[in-house]
Formats: structure tokens, C-alpha cells, sequence
């Protein structure tokens, strides 16, 4: 269970999913750098969440932290716990924690199976783990069980795919990540379809609040404009996630693609990752929030 970058369908063998046998442990730096880049849109929902007086915070799927320490800035009067199902992202949680000065607990628990151990809380924070849960509805109301009445529900799940480079790069056919999009869409999926206990729900995630026993449940999506030319964190991460493309999609790839991400990949082409001056990102991520009835 990992706090994860992008819920719109995407490379999946970075995910989490309770069945998977993933070196999470591994992708610590590569979900450090992911969150970083997306921040704004942490930056954005905890913004809009600023008014809450919670007592508690829970951060389920919570990664190496990046989150649950801006929470633990927003909320210092809080007691913030990372929850996480992988040990060595929840030591990297409490290292950013010390680092950062700020107040952070972290618990080793998977989701959904160990949310009945959890405490009650304030205001719970899960960002791209839903949908690797096969019975997303019953997650929810798992979730919607551990807020104390009058508690919120943030989950963040959704949004646009994302955009780093103009339709036309100068070599290769146009409109690569589109067809990127579109296989990786293809496998989300079957990512889905294979889950243990699927249930096929209309991804109205409001109404799935609902159906939770939640109220006041609204949505809102949080822009990432993160203009050319890239630079530091963002355009690293953004090299690391095309060369994720290119190893988990390398036998969908037609030829032409296949060798059009192999020069993109190149760092010592002048048109690759690296070096061109037009590489951006540019995305938006949809956050769903709603509330436990005070009685």
C-alpha cells in the first residue's frame, strides 16, 4: 500500500496491489520524487481542508511519507499517523519526518484487511490506493468506519493524464503519449478485472462516498503546470517514469515507438529527456471529499 502518483490508467507495475509481490521498498526514491513533483496538488487539497481542527490524521497508503509530512505542517496541533503495508517506505516516512522537524507516527498495517485496527480519526487521507482494492465501495465504507462522527474523507483518485512534451517531437510518429495512454488504459483494466473480489462500479466517486453512509460529498481537481524547460526533480522523475513506460510496455510498442522512447531515453542525444528545452508537465488530479454524519 503506497501513496501513488496518478490514478488517471497508468504503468501499474508500480502500484501496490495486496496480491502483487512488488519491491516497494525499491521505488522509494522514484514515489519521493513523484509526489514532490505533483505537490501542488497536495498543496491545493490540504489547502482546502485548512479550516478542519482535526485531533488525528490518518495518511493511509501513505509511501515514504511526502504527504503525511505535509500534513503534520498543516495540522501541528494533530497527531499525524502514516499508515503504510510496507515497512522500508515507513522508515523513509519518519526519516523525512525528522528532517523536517514535524510530528509523525507511522503504522505497518495493509489495506484494506488491518483498517478495523486502526484508530478513529479526524480527517483520513488516501491518495491512489482505492483502486487497487477489488471491492472499491466496501474500502470506502471500511474507511468511512474509522472517522469519528463529524470526520472527513479525503481520497484522491482521478484526474487528466499527464503531458511532458508537444504532440510533435521532431522525430517519430506525433502523438506518442497518446498512444501511451491508451495501452496503458488497456492494462489498467486488466489490472482491475484480475483484483481479488472485483466489483464493477460506476467510478462516480461522490455517490461511491455515498453508498459509504458518507455526506456532503463534492469533488475538485487540483492543476500541475509545471511550465519548459523542466528542471531538477520534476524533469528527473519525468525521465524515470518514460523509462518505466518503456520497460513495462515494451512488448505492446510498435517498432517506430519503441525506438522513438529509446532516443528520447538516450542522455546523450540532444532531442532525448535530458537535454531538450520543451520537456513540462502538466496535469490535473481530482480529489473526492466528504463527511461522516455527526450523529
Amino acid at each position: 500500500m503506497t501513496h501513488s502518483h496518478d490514478s488517471t490508467p497508468h504503468h501499474h507495475h508500480h502500484h501496490h496491489a495486496p496480491t502483487v509481490d512488488f519491491d516497494w521498498a525499491g521505488m522509494a526514491e522514484v514515489l519521493v520524487g513523484e509526489a514532490e513533483a505533483f505537490q501542488p496538488v497536495l498543496d491545493g487539497a490540504f489547502a482546502d481542508l485548512a479550516e478542519l481542527k482535526p485531533e488525528r490524521v490518518l495518511d493511509i497508503g501513505s509511501g515514504p511519507g511526502v504527504a503525511a509530512c505535509l500534513l503534520a505542517q498543516r495540522f501541528p496541533q494533530a497527531e499525524v499517523v502514516a499508515v503504510d503495508g510496507t515497512a522500508e517506505l515507513l522508515e523513509h516516512a519518519a526519516r523525512r519526518a525528522d528532517r523536517l522537524g514535524v510530528r509523525l507516527t507511522t503504522v505497518h498495517a495493509q489495506f484494506p484487511d488491518d483498517l478495523a485496527a486502526l484508530p478513529e480519526a479526524d480527517l483520513i487521507w488516501t491518495s491512489h490506493v482505492m483502486h487497487h482494492v477489488g471491492d472499491q465501495v466496501g474500502a470506502l465504507t471500511a474507511l468511512a468506519g474509522r472517522l469519528r462522527p463529524g470526520g472527513v474523507l479525503a481520497v484522491a483518485e482521478g484526474g487528466l493524464p499527464r503531458r511532458m512534451l508537444p504532440r510533435d517531437i521532431g522525430f517519430g510518429r506525433p502523438g506518442l503519449q497518446v498512444r501511451l495512454d491508451a495501452l496503458v488504459s488497456a492494462r489498467f483494466d486488466v489490472m482491475r478485472e484480475e483484483l481479488p473480489g472485483s466489483v464493477a462500479v460506476v467510478e462516480d466517486w461522490p455517490e461511491m462516498l455515498r453508498a459509504a453512509g458518507l455526506i456532503d460529498a463534492r469533488s475538485r481537481s487540483y492543476l500541475v503546470d509545471r511550465p519548459a524547460p523542466l528542471t531538477g526533480g520534476p524533469r528527473h522523475w519525468v525521465r524515470q517514469d518514460l523509462q518505466r513506460s518503456r520497460d513495462s510496455l515494451a512488448d505492446l510498442l510498435d517498432a517506430d515507438d519503441l525506438a522513438t522512447l529509446d532516443r528520447l531515453l538516450d542522455p546523450a542525444d540532444p532531442a532525448g529527456i535530458d537535454r531538450r528545452p520543451d520537456v513540462f508537465l502538466l496535469t490535473a488530479k481530482t480529489v473526492h471529499v466528504a463527511r461522516r454524519p455527526e450523529h
